[in-house]
């Protein structure tokens, strides 16, 4: 490993921060499609084990794109993963410089997996359903707004309401083209389909999450999405089973859809009402029901067949 090359990028929006261990060399360059080609020219040459980069809220979509297509080892983390880390190094103040280190650190310490960037077509769908999650998350507020609003204010919210109800629908059409326009995913979407309780945007969404994963085990796939509970232990203490972490949008789409399932999955509505027998908390069976539809979800995915309720007792 004394060789081996590490980089850290600190993105904001106009520039990148660039650290490389072990030489611990700099540089800046402007984020954007020259620079993104300059970084490719420099790293190229080092043949780094691991390219470090935090979610910035979509700033860092561009060049991680841009080096995974130059087929180098980009990583995308947490950024409170890598806080976290910092502090455990007594890491305390917070530059560019500093911040870029530290991820090129992380990357020599902790060596996190390489990341599947999307291609157009996948970061159309998921460009798409962030929109969807904006106009619903609009549309909630306004709702709740309407009951309190002034009496010269609640056409002002409803004709809101209407419109963003009519974006949505727009949204999902647009959702529904593109997963026309190709057969690998309209046949994906419609085996996922097939399972009671998944409408369009769940289905879309665990497709998009899948593909971006990858192969992973049931385990993995729980705990990415947040509904593993984890466990919470201290010498002779038992603490309770809580769940933390993992994508808190593909977590709230599942819930929804087990919602649904439970009414309408006789696998689901089995498992809910047979832990609400055992005096299980109404949301323990919830989050076990979210689980549950998680894992038929993988196992359709993967077998690229429809559902069978017999296969899902497994």
């Amino acid at each position: 490993m004394a060789d081996s090359v590490f980089v850290g990028i600190d993105v904001a929006k106009a520039e990148l921060v660039v650290h490389i261990r072990p030489a611990n060399e700099h540089m800046t360059v402007a984020n954007d499609e020259s620079g993104w080609g300059t970084l490719i020219s420099r790293l190229s040459d080092l043949r780094p084990v691991r390219i470090v980069l935090e979610a910035t809220g979509g700033y860092e979509a561009g060049v991680g794109v841009a080096l995974a297509g130059a087929k180098l080892p980009v990583a995308l983390v947490n950024p409170r993963q890598v806080r976290d880390f910092a502090r455990s190094t007594g890491q305390l103040a917070k530059t560019d410089r500093l911040d870029a280190a530290m991820l090129a650190l992380f990357a020599e310490r902790i060596q996190p997996p390489v990341t599947v960037w999307p291609d157009d077509e996948l970061q159309l769908l998921q460009d798409l359903l962030g929109r969807r999650r904006q106009l619903v998350a609009m549309r909630s507020v306004e709702r709740e707004r309407r009951p309190r609003a002034p009496r010269a204010a609640q056409g002002s919210v409803d004709r809101h309401i209407s419109f963003l109800s009519a974006e949505i629908q727009d949204c999902e059409h647009a959702l529904q083209t593109a997963i026309n326009a190709s057969p690998t995913w309209r046949a994906k979407v419609r085996h996922l389909r097939t399972i009671p309780g998944v409408g369009l945007v769940c289905a879309v969404t665990m497709l998009v999450f899948f593909t971006m994963l990858g192969p992973s085990s049931r385990e993995q796939v729980s705990k990415l999405i947040g509904v593993a509970p984890l466990n919470c232990d201290s010498g002779t203490m038992k603490g309770r089973r809580i769940i933390w972490g993992g994508r808190a949008h593909v977590r709230s789409v599942l819930y929804m859809a087990a919602l649904s399932a439970i009414r309408f999955n006789p696998v689901i509505h089995d498992l809910y009402h047979r832990l609400l027998q055992q005096r299980k908390p109404t949301r323990v069976a919830l989050i076990a029901c979210a689980r549950k539809l998680g894992h038929i979800l993988r196992a359709v995915w993967l077998t690229h067949t429809p559902w069978h309720h017999s296969a899902s007792n497994s």
